[in-house]
């Protein structure tokens, strides 16, 4: 057979083999976005679309189940993914996760929203960082303006504005049956590899990035979950965890200093100050609710020190209760430390620093008998004429002495014989034979 006979017979064989389904070998960046968003989160998910983009991944997929999140985070995601240079699809599931509050404008900043059946979306109204309605000119400004974000993120993947603004006005949230049909969800798959398989080949129009025709079918999955220093970290970026830290580190090291030498507070203290601090550099702090929390605690100590009888105490819960609710500034579709919480652990301040306040004045009503008691029969010098009362020195300092039988001359020496009233009874010491 000639050479041409060959070449020919080898294309026939050729095109009789089946050809392969895709032969692109491309690449999905999956990515999860879990439980609250923070900081954490957002540094997380900002990686993830940096490395879809080194990776030149044909789409990064964000697995979503979240009740919402710090407004700051939130910001931060959706400004990340409108300017990803790979397309993102936010997936939420598995069947029963949400994308509530925060999580519908991460979704809605996604190039695609789809959803695993039984999964819900909505219910983003603005709230202060106590869980509570804003009120007053703050509550519509803060209104205004997330109506105002959530529309354009809508519109401009050519979803269902109307309904996202009533997301954010009355905290509407629907199922993925009616999201997909209301326009608010793009498409509902039940898992991601049929959501890859329905991906493949549909040309995407990305508002801030050229067309694109997705090649996701038969794509490898590239599975980056956060990791175990990120989900640590995660766990004490948390309003509650961080407010918990901070009352056990100021708990420790004031038993420490009013008690030398018991260690363990002061070394439980230490940990808890350091992981305190670790966990509130990643929230938005307030100054003032920081102050607060301070001051109480420095009037609780003050009140052990000084004989207020309890008036300071009281002035501690009261900024102590300031604080705690000051603390975190979540914004306005933030979460902030648990009002109950807040109410248990100023019940254990209280219930702690009222003990302390009442032994110390049980000390301090104690103080002067006893000492009086332990110096009957010591010998001291009167600094001033008892006329019948006046000051001895004796023990090592002034007491207020009273010479009921006679005067005592300024100089003499006298003799302790009792304790009357939080005075000291004294007498003459006689000189010659006894």
């Amino acid at each position: 057979m000639s050479a041409r006979g060959l070449v020919l017979a080898a294309l026939a064989v050729l095109a009789l083999l089946p050809a392969p389904v895709h032969a692109t070998g491309s690449v999905v960046e999956r990515a999860d976005l879990l439980d609250e968003i923070n900081s954490v989160t957002a540094s997380y998910l900002s990686a993830a679309v940096d490395r879809a983009t080194a990776e030149h991944a044909a789409a990064l997929v964000i697995v979503t189940n979240t009740p919402g999140g710090l407004s700051d985070a939130m910001d931060s995601i959706t400004v990340k993914l409108l300017n990803s240079p790979v397309p993102v699809v936010v997936f939420v599931s598995p069947p029963g996760a949400r994308a509530a509050s925060a999580g519908l404008f991460v979704a809605q900043a996604a190039d695609l929203v789809v959803m695993a059946p039984g999964t819900n979306i909505g219910s983003a109204h603005p709230i202060d960082g106590s869980g509570a309605n804003l009120t007053g000119d703050l509550a519509t400004k803060v209104l205004n303006d997330a109506v105002a974000r959530i529309r354009e993120l809508a519109s401009s993947h050519g979803r269902n504005a109307d309904w996202c603004e009533q997301a954010v006005r009355a905290s509407v949230n629907v199922g993925a049956e009616d999201a997909l049909r209301l326009k608010v969800a793009d498409l509902i798959e039940p898992s991601l590899g049929a959501l890859l398989e329905a991906l493949d080949g549909r040309v995407l129009t990305r508002p801030h990035a050229p067309t694109v025709t997705l090649h996701t079918a038969g794509a490898s999955i590239d599975d980056n979950p956060m990791p175990a220093w990120q989900q640590g970290l995660h766990l004490l970026i948390d309003p509650n965890v961080a407010y918990l830290l901070m009352l056990v580190a100021i708990f420790g090291l004031i038993t420490e200093v009013t008690s030398p030498g018991a260690i363990l507070p002061g070394t439980l203290g230490g940990i808890a100050a350091l992981l305190a601090l670790v966990s509130l550099a990643g929230l938005p702090l307030n100054a003032a609710g920081i102050g607060l929390v301070l001051l109480a605690f420095l009037l609780f100590l003050a009140d052990i020190k000084a004989p207020t009888h309890g008036i300071l105490t009281v002035g501690g819960v009261v900024s102590l209760l300031l604080g705690s609710a000051f603390l975190i500034n979540t914004g306005a579709v933030g979460s902030s430390v648990d009002p109950r919480l807040i109410l248990a652990m100023t019940a254990v301040s209280v219930a702690v620093f009222g003990f302390a306040v009442r032994k110390a004045v049980q000390a301090r009503s104690r103080t002067t008998m006893t000492g009086g008691e332990s110096m009957i029969g010591a010998i001291g010098e009167a600094r001033a004429e008892l006329h019948p009362e006046g000051e001895i020195f004796v023990a090592g300092r002034n007491w207020r002495a009273v010479s009921p039988e006679s005067s005592v001359e300024r100089g003499a020496s006298v003799r302790v014989v009792g304790e009357e009233g939080g005075r000291l009874v004294v007498e003459p010491v006689r000189r010659g034979p006894q």
